[in-house]
């Protein structure tokens, strides 16, 4: 019976490892395998009417694979490049049917989870910067300007405190 279990690969490589592996599979015509999903959900901006949603993994470094589980199975994962193991050590223990209906859900967009909105900011909170020049930066809320949407983030440029101007869409807790 095909129970679903998670992988551990590295960050950023998902996409490359869920390919090599469903290359793998049609290769071998193994029918002991179902999907290999990466745990995503679409996120959309609802301040912005024209923006299109955007992709967010749910858990950066996992994916999900739906197989039967045997030593066979358990060793064509593991030795795909950039996997590092199973969840779960030797013996991988599989998702509950309950966890696998919730992320399906979201991963089909049956939940949508909106991006960040008013509320979500306090002032001398950390924040991650999302997009822009400033991508990657951390910084700490400093004015929040919620009729225009935008938000004055302090971020250390070059040892100094410096104020950035950003969108709400643009930032992240």
């Amino acid at each position: 019976m095909k129970r679903w279990y998670v992988a551990q690969v590295y960050a950023g490589y998902e996409e490359i490892v869920q390919k090599d592996i469903m290359r793998r599979i049609k290769e071998t015509d193994d029918q002991r395998f179902g999907q290999v999903l990466i745990p995503s959900v679409k996120l959309k901006n609802f301040f912005l009417v024209d923006q299109e949603e955007q992709d967010e993994r749910l858990f950066p470094g996992y994916i999900l694979i739906e197989m039967e589980l045997d030593q066979e199975t358990l060793n064509m994962v593991t030795s795909t490049p950039k996997v590092l193991k199973f969840l779960g050590g030797d013996r991988p223990a599989p998702l509950s049917i309950k966890e696998v209906e919730r992320m399906l859900a979201q991963v089909k967009g049956g939940v949508v989870v909106p991006a960040a909105k008013k509320g979500d900011f306090v002032v001398g909170s950390e924040i991650d910067i999302a997009e822009g020049p400033f991508s990657g930066f951390v910084g700490i809320v400093d004015k929040i300007d919620e009729e225009s949407e935008r938000i004055t983030v302090m971020v250390s440029i070059f040892g100094r405190l410096t104020p950035v101007e950003l969108t709400f869409d643009q930032v992240k807790k």
